[in-house]
């Protein structure tokens, strides 16, 4: 597998701009994300952990490239997306036209990706849905990422198509579990934690991590780092009897910026303080409107 950004670049079909970086391809994939994919990743392949990968919901990439520099000799990298073909429903269709209609096409993202690859995935360009029929082997990933619809009916069914899929202690990354304009996908993430026995391992501010497996095991993979050392804000919670992390990066406050002086004072005379110190108050205001006249009239 290339390196990131080695990989020859072809020419982007329809004069589509090829990305010199995998930061440069547009999305909301952020660095504490990138970040936790990346060593969950390392971690399996550290640990002998094989099986395939699988994202539903893709947007224009920028995942789905760095999920392709973990794919391993032997092992399916499947990519399930609309892309540009109407939605199945009037309310995803409509979820579309608001965020995605004008840029998101099959061929941006797969210009995207073969600039850092040099093939594509397994692409599904259909409705996640379809993935419920068994085209993914039960039990042949070792992560899942979901961030396609924001629907609860949706969502609620891809976390099924996910805990099928998932082998033993297999991850699961949903985006968007706490937006406030996604609902849906927060009621269908904690429904799956209290009902379906998702145990959570991981939240960031975007996307929440776990696993029908053993969260330990996994915990423990991600805890096998130094994450304050580099940065990063981790805290440890405790939902209803379950112990999950918190992970953001922490920004670097801004150079705090010295309060400009303040403006200052023409100095007066010898003379006019001396006279302003010493005369009686009356001779003060007298003296005071005659250098206010001699300004005026100079």
């Amino acid at each position: 597998m290339s390196a990131p950004g080695t990989a020859a670049a072809p020419a982007a079909p329809e004069g589509l701009p090829v990305p010199a970086a995998p930061d440069d391809v547009p999305g909301w994939f952020f660095r504490a994300d990138q970040e936790v994919f990346a060593h969950l990743l390392d971690r399996q392949s550290e640990t002998g952990t094989t099986g395939d990968l699988l994202e539903m919901g893709a947007y224009l990439g920028r995942s789905a490239i760095l999920l392709g520099y973990h794919l391993r000799a032997g092992e399916t990298f499947t990519v399930c997306d609309l892309f540009d073909l109407e939605a199945p429903d009037d309310q995803n269709s409509a979820e579309m036209d608001m965020s995605y209609r004008d840029t998101l096409t099959r061929r941006a993202f797969e210009a995207n990706y073969l600039a850092f690859h040099p093939e594509l995935p397994a692409i599904v360009q259909a409705p996640t849905s379809v993935l419920a029929d068994g085209r993914i082997p039960a039990g042949s990933c070792r992560f899942v990422h979901i961030d396609a619809s924001h629907l609860y009916e949706h969502v609620a069914g891809d976390i099924l198509v996910a805990r099928e899929a998932l082998a033993k202690d297999g991850v699961v990354a949903l985006d968007d579990y706490r937006a406030p304009h996604t609902p849906g996908v927060a009621a269908a993430v904690w429904e799956a934690v209290f009902t379906l026995g998702l145990r959570p391992v991981l939240l960031t501010p975007e996307k929440f991590y776990g696993t029908w497996g053993d969260p330990e095991a996994v915990r423990a993979d991600l805890l096998d780092r130094d994450w304050r050392g580099e940065g990063f804000r981790l805290d440890e919670e405790h939902l209803a009897g379950q112990r999950c992390h918190r992970l953001a990066w922490d920004e670097p406050p801004a150079p705090e910026l010295a309060p400009a002086p303040a403006p200052a004072r023409p100095r007066r005379s010898l003379p006019r303080r001396i006279a302003l110190d010493v005369l009686p108050p009356v001779a003060t205001r007298s003296v005071r409107r005659a250098l206010r006249a001699a300004r005026r009239t100079a």
